[in-house]
């Protein structure tokens, strides 16, 4: 396989932990192997895979629905702050950070009898610094250069030490607009145009688009272009990781866009939201891939045969506005059953009675996170 053809040319094989929403977990390791990465392991709200430093790039420039990428430096036992110490001091980190990198540490613990986070963090740097400063033969260390983000993830005494590669997380893909809160992560959003099995060829649809979110991950995935084409990652500053990398994973990336001409459409009560969606798209370079229109749902209506429908309704959380919510399913439901048979429809919801409001059980359906928010995602329409 790959990985004889790596060891063969001396390349290392490093392991890559990808840490996403719950119930991501599948499309995310489809998403590995479609890269070509070895390995590829999915856990509970995380996947781990092996690649070069090279995949560091691809895997950041091309995932559509990870949260962030990380490198996986040490994987030991600790059920003491000795063995945490000593396990954090075996990792040769003067082959990673040189002597002016920021090295600041965060993580969590879960199940551990190292269940202090703060103590956890002060002894993990303690043991870095120890390490380095008879590495680089210094007392102390500015931490004025580029960052190195350390995390560490304690799960049932088990210590998982890596650099976060990503700097911000996966769904800032540089399109959103300033001082908008999106209830929907893109990360969220394009899984939820993966699951609709949507590929460009019908038309598509969100009729409560708010700032066009779902539309634009619709058009990247239509486009087949990648997410992280428009911004920066942490790793790109690594002196370990090959410079040349991420402009190959860009070249690489822009070599496999299709250019087509696709229907996908995003309507808003709110002219604000709208607005805002078409700057957005402008920013994510898809803006003639989509039409935005200030668009009341009820009047919704396609006579294609085929189409697919994703959207993520507004839902009310006080008393009143949850009574409003209600009626918008029941009217949204009605604009639905008007829809031709062959239309896929996916709708996420946190409304515990949507089904019954909408008037129309769910053919499937699955559980996702969008957040701490436990959302469902219902699915209808004869393709499901």
């Amino acid at each position: 396989g790959l990985g004889d053809v790596y060891k063969r040319q001396g390349m290392t094989m490093y392991t890559y932990v990808i840490p996403c929403l719950l119930g991501l977990e599948k499309l995310v390791s489809d998403e590995c192997k479609r890269l070509g990465l070895q390995d590829v392991k999915a856990e509970n709200g995380r996947v781990l895979c092996r690649g070069t430093l090279a995949d560091c790039a691809r895997l950041n420039i091309n995932l559509r629905c990870g949260a962030r990428v990380m490198l996986v430096l040490a994987d030991f036992p600790a059920r003491s702050f000795e063995e945490l110490f000593q396990g954090t001091r075996a990792v040769a980190w003067e082959d990673y950070l040189p002597r002016d990198a920021a090295f600041p540490v965060k993580g969590y613990s879960i199940s551990s009898q190292l269940h202090a986070v703060p103590a956890c963090q002060s002894i993990i740097k303690k043991a870095m610094v120890e390490r380095m400063k008879s590495a680089y033969h210094l007392e102390q260390f500015p931490e004025t250069g580029a960052k190195y983000q350390v995390r560490f993830a304690i799960f049932k005494d088990q210590v998982l030490l890596t650099l976060d590669a990503s700097g911000e997380g996966l769904f800032k893909r540089g399109y959103r607009a300033v001082g908008v809160e999106a209830p929907l992560r893109e990360t969220l959003a394009a899984a939820l145009v993966q699951l609709s099995r949507y590929r460009g060829r019908d038309p598509f649809c969100d009729p409560f688009c708010g700032s066009g979110t779902i539309p634009i991950e619709a058009a990247l995935i239509a486009r087949n272009r990648a997410p992280g084409l428009n911004r920066a990652f942490d790793a790109e500053q690594w002196g370990f990781v090959p410079g040349n990398s991420w402009q190959q994973a860009k070249d690489e990336a822009r070599d496999r866009e299709f250019h087509g001409s696709y229907d996908i459409w995003g309507g808003d009560v709110d002219p604000q939201a709208v607005a805002i969606a078409r700057s957005n798209a402008h920013k994510a370079g898809v803006a003639e891939d989509i039409r935005f229109e200030v668009a009341d749902m009820r009047t919704f209506h396609r006579d294609s045969p085929y189409g697919q429908l994703v959207t993520n309704p507004p839902y009310g959380q006080r008393l009143m506005e949850k009574q409003e919510a209600e009626e918008l399913y029941r009217e949204f439901g009605k604009v639905w059953r008007r829809l031709p048979e062959g239309w896929r429809t996916l709708v996420l919801s946190s409304h515990t009675e949507f089904e019954r409001t909408f008037g129309q059980q769910a053919a499937k359906k699955r559980k996702l996170y969008n957040g701490m928010i436990k959302c469902d995602v219902f699915m209808y329409g004869n393709k499901v």
